[in-house]
C-alpha cells in the first residue's frame, strides 16, 4: 500500500492539515500538488490497494474551479481516499460533498470525509494558527479509527457528507486580485509559484485576467510587496466578522 497526500494548498493552510492526517499513518506520504500547472496528472500512477488523503480548499463553499478540473484528471483506480476540505474558520458548505462527488467519479473509494479548519488566506486572523494542538489531537484521533477501518477487512464508503444538489453557486473573486506595491523588486517569485502562471515573468509587477485570487503570490513574496486594497480588505474583514470570530470545530465522517 502506497500513501498519497493530493494537495490544493496556495498558503500553506491545507497542506498543514492535511500533513496531520498523514502523520498518522506509520510511513511517508508522496506527494501531488495540485497548484504545479505544469504536472501531468493523469499519468499519476494510483492503484487500488493505495490510500489518499485528498485536501481542498474551500473558496467560498466550493472548491476552486482550477482545483476540481485538475482533481477530475486523477485516475482513482478504486483507491481509498479520505476526503478533506479545509476551510478558514467560516463555514465548509458544499464543498466536501463537492470533493466527494469528484472523487467518486474519479474511481476513489471514499471511506472518510474531514470538514477541518486552518487560517483564512485572505484575512489571517481568522483561524489563526491552525491546525493547532487542540486540531492536531482531534485528527490524529480521528486518523487512528480510519486505520482501524482499513485494517477491518470490511471497508464500507464514509457516512453521508453534508452538503446540497445542486452545489451553491461559484462566487465572483475578481476584485480579489492581489496587485504589486513600489516594493516590488521584480524578483520573479511570485511568477514562479502561480498556480494558473497569472503574473509575467518579465513583469511580476502585473497580475493578469487568470488569476484566482488564492493569495499565493502575498503568502511567496520575500519583499510583502504584494496585496490587496487595504480598503476592500478591511470590508472583507468586517463582513467575516460575525461569522468567523467564534472558533468552529473541525467536522469528521466515517
Amino acid at each position: 500500500m502506497n500513501l498519497y497526500e493530493i494537495t490544493f494548498s496556495p498558503t500553506g493552510g491545507t497542506k498543514k492539515a492535511a500533513d496531520v492526517i498523514t502523520e498518522g499513518f506509520d510511513q511517508k506520504a508522496a506527494q501531488i500538488d495540485l497548484t504545479d500547472p505544469d504536472h501531468a496528472y493523469e499519468q499519476d500512477q494510483i492503484a487500488s490497494e493505495d490510500v489518499c488523503v485528498v485536501a481542498v480548499p474551500s473558496y467560498g463553499g466550493r472548491i476552486p474551479a482550477l482545483c476540481a478540473e485538475r482533481l477530475m484528471n486523477l485516475k482513482g483506480n478504486g483507491a481509498y481516499a479520505i476526503a478533506m476540505a479545509v476551510y478558514g474558520n467560516r463555514e465548509q458548505e458544499d464543498t466536501l460533498l463537492e470533493l466527494k462527488d469528484i472523487l467518486s467519479a474519479d474511481g476513489f473509494t471514499v471511506i472518510a470525509g474531514i470538514a477541518a479548519v486552518a487560517e483564512h488566506s485572505i484575512v489571517r486572523k481568522y483561524g489563526k494558527g491552525r491546525p493547532d494542538a487542540q486540531d492536531h489531537a482531534q485528527l490524529i484521533s480521528f486518523t487512528a479509527k480510519i486505520l482501524e477501518k482499513l485494517h477491518s477487512g470490511s471497508i464500507t464508503e464514509a457516512e453521508t457528507i453534508p452538503g446540497n444538489h445542486p452545489y451553491r453557486k461559484i462566487g465572483d473573486f475578481k476584485a480579489m486580485r492581489p496587485k504589486a506595491t513600489d516594493k516590488c523588486i521584480k524578483c520573479g517569485i511570485c511568477a514562479s509559484q502561480c498556480p494558473v502562471k497569472a503574473i509575467p515573468a518579465d513583469d511580476p509587477t502585473v497580475t493578469g485576467d487568470a488569476c484566482i485570487s488564492c493569495m499565493r503570490c502575498i503568502s511567496v513574496c520575500p519583499e510583502h510587496a504584494r496585496g490587496l486594497n487595504p480598503v476592500l480588505l478591511k470590508g472583507v474583514e468586517l463582513k467575516l466578522s460575525s461569522v468567523c470570530s467564534e472558533r468552529k470545530d473541525n467536522q469528521l465522517y466515517l
